[in-house]
């Protein structure tokens, strides 16, 4: 059974740093395109970033030049680190996998407050 687990989340300063990580089990994650989605209280789900099998990347508007994808295909992870963290940022943050199906995890809260 395929299973995407997040974890990193918690509670941060504004300016902080977070790194979110996506572990999948019973998937080769070097086969699929993975994403990092995120959704606030009262909006729409977003992609915030994406990562292809090629390492190709693409971020939202709202965190290019702060937050970074990475793949380690040989550790099955995926990961999200954020850095300068705004009060904005705060969401739940979802791990998605996209090949011959579509697999998301349970999410992981970041909230960004002083």
């Amino acid at each position: 059974q395929v299973q995407l687990v997040e974890s990193g989340g918690g509670l941060v300063q504004p300016g902080g740093s977070l790194r979110l990580s996506c572990a999948a089990s019973d998937i080769i994650i070097s086969l699929y395109t993975m994403h990092w989605y995120r959704q606030a209280p009262g909006k729409q789900r977003e992609l915030v970033a994406a990562i292809t099998s090629g390492h190709n990347t693409n971020y939202a508007d709202s965190v290019k030049g702060r937050f970074t994808i990475s793949r380690d295909n040989a550790k099955s992870t995926v990961y999200l680190q954020m850095n300068s963290l705004k009060p904005e940022d705060t969401a739940a943050y979802y791990c998605n996998a996209v090949w011959k199906g579509s697999y998301w995890g349970q999410g992981t809260q970041v909230t960004v407050s002083s």
